[in-house]
């Protein structure tokens, strides 16, 4: 008797320990309500939801239950808090609660590829304690919440391929710990504004929206620039300072001026796409350091006019070129049938003013290049498949090519 009372006190002073340790009961609402708000027809029996079982604890929970959370595990008799909710490319379709905003202690939240619609509650604002916020992939529509600039600690913000419209704040720049911004495919307009600030960010995604004018100051240790796909304009000769730049992306755009070789020979450079803009002029200086990064480089659908750049052959890295859709004129470098296959691999020529016949190179059946010579003034056999799709009429061919 006196062994088992001893017991049945030991497990009645350890019952208020567990009860205490319990996941905080407002936070088990929010998981409640963000389940209440989906349709239940998008939740399979596979997904992360459908193990959602509220008759237990969200973070006592093991094994198959309450898939896609995170708990804070206290040292005290303090409650459990949801610090986790991943819950990305499960194809739900729903709204995102605005009590989301009462999961105060959340570091991540990726509800990424998926079909959430309607705007994005303002209460994200209170979850301050946000790292990552991921809702890219979805169809959520209207402008960022107001006060978003509270977050912080923000390091990755990922809203894009959305419906997300308005402007894009300058105060953004406060997001001192931000290193992924990328809010591409959207309806976003207005001017970029200064992001200078953001002196960790080390890619920004912006393409595929309708922003406008010249380029802002950007950061300084930016590795991927991405705004193609806009209606930006002017010149671009302030990107010579991104000296961390791996891949830039500016295509499709109004920018107008020259390419400059500053641009070119950045040291960490492996991808240059410029093409469908207004340029005139490429310079393209003698590079002697064969430990260039360049293999990309794209100016289709241009102005750029004159011979075909010789020294291009010395940026040793080089596997596509593109200088398709513009005002060359003259003959092909036979610097250029050297570089073919080694290591030229893509080489597109088509839609200029080129003249004459072909460096010997090119006409090597054996050589697989992908490319066109095509839409030229060529003398270009039709057995050569860069050939493929003819020349210019000769009376496009007089005087073609001239600025």
């Amino acid at each position: 008797m006196c062994l088992n009372t001893i017991t049945i006190a030991i497990i009645l002073n350890l019952i208020p320990f567990f009860a205490e340790s319990r996941t905080l009961g407002s936070d088990v609402q929010v998981l409640r309500a963000i389940k209440q708000s989906i349709d239940p027809v998008s939740i399979t029996s596979s997904s992360f939801l459908h193990s959602w079982n509220f008759n237990t604890d969200p973070c006592e929970s093991m094994g198959a239950n309450f898939l896609g959370i995170l708990c804070t595990i206290p040292q005290d008799n303090s409650s459990s808090r949801i610090t986790v909710i991943d819950l990305e490319g499960d194809g739900y379709e729903g709204f995102l609660t605005p009590v989301v905003g009462n999961l105060t202690e959340l570091t991540v939240l990726n509800l990424s590829n998926n079909k959430f619609r309607g705007p994005i509650p303002s209460s994200v604002s209170k979850l301050v304690k946000l790292t990552r916020l991921l809702l890219a992939d979805n169809f959520f529509s209207g402008s960022l919440p107001p006060r978003i600039t509270r977050l912080k600690k923000i390091g990755s913000l990922d809203l894009s391929r959305n419906r997300l419209s308005g402007s894009i704040p300058g105060e953004l720049s406060g997001f001192r710990s931000l290193t992924l911004l990328g809010l591409s495919n959207n309806e976003f307009s207005g001017r970029i504004p200064n992001l200078a600030g953001l002196w960790q960010l080390n890619t920004l995604d912006l393409s595929s929206n309708q922003l406008y004018g010249t380029l802002p100051q950007l950061p300084q240790n930016l590795r991927t620039l991405l705004l193609g796909h806009n209606l930006l304009s002017g010149h671009i000769s302030s990107i010579r300072r991104l000296e961390n730049l791996r891949a830039l992306d500016l295509s499709d755009n109004r920018f107008s001026g020259s390419i400059d070789h500053e641009i070119l020979t950045l040291p960490e450079l492996g991808r240059l796409n410029v093409s469908v803009n207004r340029f005139t002029t490429m310079e393209v200086i003698r590079f002697s350091d064969s430990a260039t990064q360049l293999q990309v480089l794209d100016v289709h659908a241009n102005r750029l006019h004159g011979r075909l750049p010789v020294t291009l052959v010395t940026y040793g890295s080089l596997t596509t070129v593109n200088l398709g859709s513009n005002l060359f004129s003259g003959r092909i470098p036979p610097e250029y049938g050297e570089r073919l296959g080694r290591p030229w691999r893509n080489l597109f020529l088509d839609h200029n003013f080129l003249v004459g016949g072909l460096p010997p190179q090119f006409t090597n059946s054996a050589m697989r290049i992908r490319g066109s010579l095509a839409h030229n003034c060529l003398s270009c056999p039709a057995s050569v498949q860069l050939c493929h799709g003819g020349q210019r009429a000769a009376a496009e061919c007089v005087g073609g090519g001239r600025k």
